[in-house]
């Protein structure tokens, strides 16, 4: 697959870990490596560039030989505060958000989330599964921290940042948002706890 040159990758590994332990999801090892490396590699043949979003063992990941960017916001905010810092901080016109925890994630996400950015004249693209609900039936599912966005839709994102929303959707309603369907839902899981994470391991 061809690198697409005007898109940065950005890893967020900026969160607490509290569900694990409050230890650092993205450093965490896995299958011989980090998670964080295990996403790099996924994320790496479809951009230009990457980044990692982290606030904590920042030269720990610096070693990873690609550019830390902490939060601009102080206080763990939340991937939202990752994804404002990568959009002010990228060279690219595009950026494009995959999490730590997610070591799966589709060879093919940011073709396809591109794809439709384009098709659509929007300012971010972001994959949804099909999943079971809490009565079985199927619905689907934003996968928000998936998304590929336009940098020059920064300033409505610092905007509703300063109003005080963190939540990663709380903002698109101030923007236009394609959503692209992916069957494979378990290419999208996170590893949230140490005890899935014993169990994504090989036998």
């Amino acid at each position: 697959m061809t690198p697409q040159e005007d898109i940065t990758g950005l890893i967020l590994a900026g969160g607490r870990g509290t569900r694990m332990g409050h230890v650092d999801k993205g450093l965490q090892p896995f299958r011989g490596a980090s998670m964080a490396e295990h996403v790099m590699r996924r994320l790496a043949p479809q951009v230009g560039a990457l980044a990692i979003n982290a606030n904590q063992n920042l030269d720990v990941y610096a070693a990873f030989g690609v550019p830390v960017w902490p939060d601009q916001l102080t206080g763990f905010e939340g991937p939202l505060a990752g994804l404002a810092t990568g959009m002010a901080r990228c060279a690219t016109p595009l950026l494009v958000t995959a999490p730590c925890d997610s070591p799966f994630l589709p060879h093919d996400l940011v073709a396809r989330l591109r794809q439709a950015l384009d098709a659509e004249g929007a300012d971010l693209a972001l994959a949804e599964t099909e999943e079971a609900g809490p009565d079985g039936v199927p619905r689907l599912q934003p996968q928000p921290v998936f998304a590929l966005v336009r940098t020059n839709a920064l300033p409505r994102l610092e905007a509703y940042l300063a109003g005080g929303g963190r939540r990663m959707d709380g903002w698109y309603g101030a923007i236009r948002v394609a959503r692209v369907r992916f069957d494979d839902a378990a290419a999208f899981r996170n590893i949230n706890t140490l005890d899935e994470l014993r169990q994504c391991e090989p036998e």
